[in-house]
C-alpha cells in the first residue's frame, strides 16, 4: 500500500488528484482537517510519514513544504511553478523523450508542467530537439483554455449569478508578456528567448488549445506540412497519453477532450504557413491527470493507471 499526501487538497488540482485516487486499492490518501491543513507541524508530520507527497500549493507554500521535508524516502510532486525550471527536479512530461520518461522514474522530485506550458512544450520541443527549428525562432503561441484553469476563485467568478457581462466575452491576459509560464516554456524547449505569449479565458469550465504557428521559410529547411505531420507522428508513436491527428477544415474545439488525462496534436494549415495545436484538459494532462501519470511512473506501473482516456 502507497500512504499519499495531499498537502492543499481543498484547490482544483488537489481535489482533482484526490478523485483519480479515489477507485485505488494500491493507495492510502491521508488528509488533515481544515483547522490543521495550514498548520506547519501537522503538515511536517504527514510528509515525512508518506511514500508520496503531492503538493497543491502556491509556490511559497510548496518551497515551504519542501524544507519540511526531513524523510529521504519521500517523493515529492510538486504541481505548483516553484520548481519547473530546477535542475535538480524531473520536468513530468514523459513524452518528450526518453531521458524525460527515465528521470522521473528515479527521481525523487517530480515538477508538474503548467497547463499552457504543457501544450507549448508538446509542440515545440520536438521541433528543436529534431533541428527542425533553430533556438532562436521567434516563436508565438496563443492559448485558449476553460475558466476552471484559475482555480477556485476564478470558477466562482464565472459561475455566480451576478457576474460581470465582461464574462461572456474569451479574455485575453498576460498582456505584458510576464506570464508565469514562460520561463518554463523557455528553459524545457531550450530556446534562446521566450515567446509571444497570448493567454485567452473563455466562458467554458475546461479543455485546452495551444497553438503554435510556423513559418515554412524560416526553419532550417523547406518542409511540408505533411513532412511536419509525419515527423510528429513517428516522434510520438509509442506514446499512450499522446496521439497526432489531422486537423480538418471547420473548426477545433478547445474542450474537446474535457474530462480526459490524454492530449491529442494537430498539424494542419499548408506548405507555406503551418498549425501545430495541442488539445488537452487543463486539469486533466494539463495538471492533475500528468501528476497521477507521474506517480504510476515513479512507482513502476503502468502509467495510465485511474486515468481517463
Amino acid at each position: 500500500m502507497t500512504n499519499v499526501f495531499i498537502d492543499g487538497k481543498e484547490g482544483t488540482t488537489g481535489l482533482q488528484i484526490y478523485e483519480r485516487l479515489g477507485s485505488r486499492d494500491d493507495v492510502s490518501v491521508t488528509s488533515l482537517p481544515d483547522e490543521l491543513r495550514k498548520d506547519p507541524v501537522a503538515r511536517k508530520k504527514c510528509i515525512n510519514e508518506a511514500d508520496i507527497v503531492f503538493l497543491c500549493l502556491p509556490d511559497a507554500a510548496a518551497r515551504e513544504s519542501v524544507s519540511l521535508c526531513e524523510n529521504p524516502d519521500v517523493k515529492i510532486i510538486d504541481a505548483s511553478t516553484a520548481h519547473r525550471t530546477s535542475p535538480d527536479w524531473a520536468y513530468g512530461f514523459p513524452e518528450l523523450s526518453a531521458k524525460h520518461r527515465e528521470k522521473i522514474a528515479l527521481s525523487r522530485r517530480v515538477a508538474v508542467p503548467g497547463c499552457h506550458a504543457s501544450g507549448f512544450v508538446s509542440l515545440v520541443y520536438p521541433l528543436v530537439a529534431g533541428g527542425i527549428v533553430p533556438a532562436d525562432y521567434p516563436f508565438v503561441a496563443y492559448s485558449v483554455t476553460g475558466y476552471s484553469g484559475g482555480g477556485k476563485k476564478m470558477i466562482a467568478e464565472y459561475e455566480s449569478k451576478e457576474r460581470s457581462v465582461a464574462l461572456d466575452s474569451p479574455r485575453q491576459y498576460g498582456l505584458r508578456q510576464t506570464h508565469k509560464h514562460l520561463p518554463e516554456m523557455q528553459a524545457v524547449c531550450g530556446l534562446a528567448a521566450p515567446p509571444v505569449f497570448s493567454p485567452i479565458v473563455s466562458d467554458y469550465y475546461s479543455g485546452m488549445c495551444v497553438t503554435v504557428p510556423l513559418i515554412s521559410r524560416l526553419l532550417t529547411k523547406k518542409y511540408s506540412v505533411l513532412q511536419v505531420k509525419a515527423y510528429f507522428s513517428e516522434y510520438y508513436a509509442s506514446q499512450n497519453l499522446l496521439h497526432v491527428s489531422d486537423m480538418e477544415e471547420g473548426f477545433l474545439a478547445a474542450n474537446a477532450l474535457a474530462g480526459r488525462d490524454d492530449m491529442r496534436i494537430f498539424v494542419g494549415g499548408n506548405d507555406e504557413r503551418i498549425l501545430l495545436c495541442s488539445v488537452f484538459d487543463n486539469l486533466g494532462k494539463g495538471a492533475s491527470g500528468a501528476a497521477v501519470q507521474c506517480m504510476n511512473i515513479l512507482l513502476g506501473l503502468d502509467e495510465r493507471t485511474s486515468l481517463a482516456l
